[in-house]
């Protein structure tokens, strides 16, 4: 028999209902997590008794769900959610079922649940409860739906993309019959909010496999998540930079990035362009022009509905903005470049365009990696140099021209933004004496009656 090893709160929560007279397990993740060798990072318990029951149990509980069944018990500042076992009523919004009833059946509970290698339970009594050959599909690596995969998919229509997101973050592959069910139930994906559709996407971007995003298209889900990506799909470049399609140049270009939101999402949009723009020239060679701009309005769009923060929407906005921007590899050239993106995005902005080259034709590797390290070493000599790139970084301030005698208002900006011009410039110019004598200069230079402009 096959035995976990469970934390001594899980044994503890077990032990007091099995004593009390009721059915109870680990179940689902955390069982599955168990069985593939990996840490469950929470574990859930489900029990045939009734939440009132289980309340009665234990001294500090949360009503987490009392209508669905779920009790979290309290034990060392950690909760544990117990639920009764249930079956699910009529599911009217393909997300949730709109009510549930309790079952002293573990089967019957076990039997809602999306995919096999989660329908699992265990305690030390039993052992493990695998009704429906989850232990198998895990050493198969397959992902495969309980039952009838396409009610499972009616059901819920978030599990689609849940599909795809345990593929990806496992390397599974799924089963024929749940690729069938994908493409026969994706339009009913449309009905699943963009915050939960960000939740899964972002899932399977910062996974190992973030390559496997392709797969929304393949089953058909991207058209009805985001069909402005389809524009893109299968497109030849026709250019002897790009050996591949645009699409298939993005999936590769995120798997050559770190796993981190903001990074993953600017290399899946940063050509959703492309496709908008395409043209081909006299000679055959085919050209995008102005598909940054594109990218970055269809990605606003995209960004919004899939209700994005506005820090992490900004940035990722921004290095789609400059993806494409080319910088000569001087430190006088990488400092105006620093001003334009921002130093704090500086780091990010050369990781995108490292993807973006690794994606392309292998050709061009060795020219363009050696322009991006050389960039990346003036900028790492702009730094410990500590050299000016930003207002807040003049040696002087607002309140100093303030001090000097000039008034507040657009006068005060365009005297900080010449002086920053020149430091950008000339970085040992940037001495708070050198720049109060430049002020003067300037202030002097935009008196009334004077018509010329910094």
């Amino acid at each position: 028999m096959i035995r976990i090893a469970m934390p001594k709160q899980v044994e503890d929560i077990l032990k007091k209902l099995h004593k009390a007279g009721f059915e109870a397990y680990a179940v689902g993740g955390c069982v599955r997590d168990c069985i593939m060798g990996v840490e469950p990072e929470d574990w859930d318990i489900t029990t045939s008794a009734f939440p009132e029951e289980v309340k009665a149990l234990f001294k500090r509980t949360i009503d987490t769900g009392l209508k669905h069944g779920t009790v979290s018990v309290m034990i060392d500042k950690i909760a544990y959610e117990i639920t009764t076992f249930r079956v699910d009523g009529l599911y009217e919004d393909f997300r949730r079922p709109k009510g549930v009833s309790f079952t002293g059946d573990l089967v019957e509970d076990l039997k809602r649940r999306d995919f096999t290698m989660n329908a699992m339970a265990y305690n030390e009594i039993e052992g493990l409860v695998d009704v429906f050959g989850g232990r198998k599909d895990i050493e198969d690596k397959i992902i495969r739906c309980v039952g009838v995969a396409e009610e499972r998919f009616q059901e819920d229509a978030l599990r689609m993309l849940r599909a795809i997101r345990f593929s990806a973050k496992l390397g599974f592959k799924m089963s024929e019959d749940t690729k069938r069910a994908i493409r026969l139930k994706a339009p009913l994906i449309k009905n699943i909010s963009g915050e939960r559709i960000n939740m899964e996407m972002t899932k399977i971007l910062t996974s190992d496999n973030p390559h496997y995003v392709e797969y929304l298209v393949k089953l058909g889900l991207m058209e009805h998540i985001i069909p402005e990506f389809m524009k893109n799909v299968g497109i030849d470049q026709k250019n002897k930079h790009h050996i591949y399609s645009i699409d298939r140049h993005i999936y590769k270009s995120l798997k050559y990035i770190e796993p981190v939101v903001k990074l993953r999402w600017a290399m899946f949009l940063h050509d959703i362009g492309k496709g908008y723009c395409f043209t081909i020239d006299q000679n055959g060679v085919g050209h995008f022009y102005g598909h940054e701009k594109i990218s970055v309005e269809l990605s606003a769009k995209i960004l919004n509905r899939l209700k994005f923060d506005n820090n992490t929407k900004a940035d990722i906005i921004k290095l789609i903005h400059y993806h494409d921007y080319r910088i000569i590899p001087e430190i006088k050239q990488v400092r105006r470049a620093v001003h334009i993106i921002g130093q704090e995005l500086f780091e990010d902005f050369l990781k995108v365009q490292r993807a973006d080259v690794l994606s392309q034709n292998p050709s061009f590797y060795d020219e363009n990696l050696g322009k991006l390290e050389k960039i990346h070493e003036c900028f790492l000599e702009i730094l410990e140099k500590k050299q000016c790139t930003t207002i807040k970084q003049l040696e002087i301030n607002g309140f100093d021209l303030i001090e000097l005698g000039i008034a507040q208002g657009r006068k005060i900006g365009e005297i900080l933004g010449a002086l920053l011009a020149l430091v950008i410039e000339e970085p040992e110019k940037n001495t708070r004496e050198l720049l109060l004598e430049k002020a003067k200069e300037l202030a002097a230079y935009t008196e009334p009656g004077n018509s010329d402009k910094i």
